[in-house]
């Protein structure tokens, strides 16, 4: 008998190993499944789901010309309907949400003054628009040449200590 790609014949757990299982199948031949072939959820363990000598209808996968046969279980049955899960609270949009509609409504506009932002260096203006590109230029290289001085005089700091 030539087994044909699709078919579902009937066979009996031969063994099972960490990857598959091996499954007798009329004629004497032999063919395994897969474990991701086993059952339609995640297999962690073969032996919850099949174990030796067990009876099970299987589907032809493949056919190697070496005589290798590849078989699915899970392909046998109909996969299991998907559950709807409730919408969870991060999925509801802002109108399903409990409590007031406008955050504002829970507090109240405090009057504080305004705080100007703290720079930890030393803030520099933007150039305006007035300067010309070589005023510009200059005020850009002195900057950059404090900024540079500062971080060489930081690195020949470390250097020192770490000679001692």
């Amino acid at each position: 008998m030539e087994f044909k790609v699709g078919e579902i014949v009937e066979g009996k757990v031969k063994s099972i190993t960490n990857f598959g299982a091996f499954i007798s199948l009329p004629e004497g031949k032999t063919g395994m499944v897969h474990i991701s072939e086993i059952a339609h959820a995640y297999v962690s363990d073969i032996r919850q789901h099949l174990t030796e000598g067990q009876a099970v209808k299987v589907m032809i996968l493949a056919v190697d010309p070496n005589g290798k046969i590849n078989l699915s279980i899970k392909r046998t049955t109909a996969p299991p309907e998907r559950q709807n899960h409730p919408r969870r609270s991060f999925d509801k949009r802002p109108q399903d949400r409990p409590g007031p509609q406008n955050r504002n409504q829970e507090r109240p506009q405090q009057d504080r003054p305004r705080q100007e932002p703290q720079f930890s260096r030393a803030y520099t203006p933007a150039p305006s628009k007035d300067q010309s590109f070589e005023d510009k230029l200059k005020q850009f290289m002195s900057e950059s040449d404090s900024k540079l001085s500062s971080v060489r005089q930081y690195s020949e700091h470390k250097t020192k200590t770490r000679r001692r």
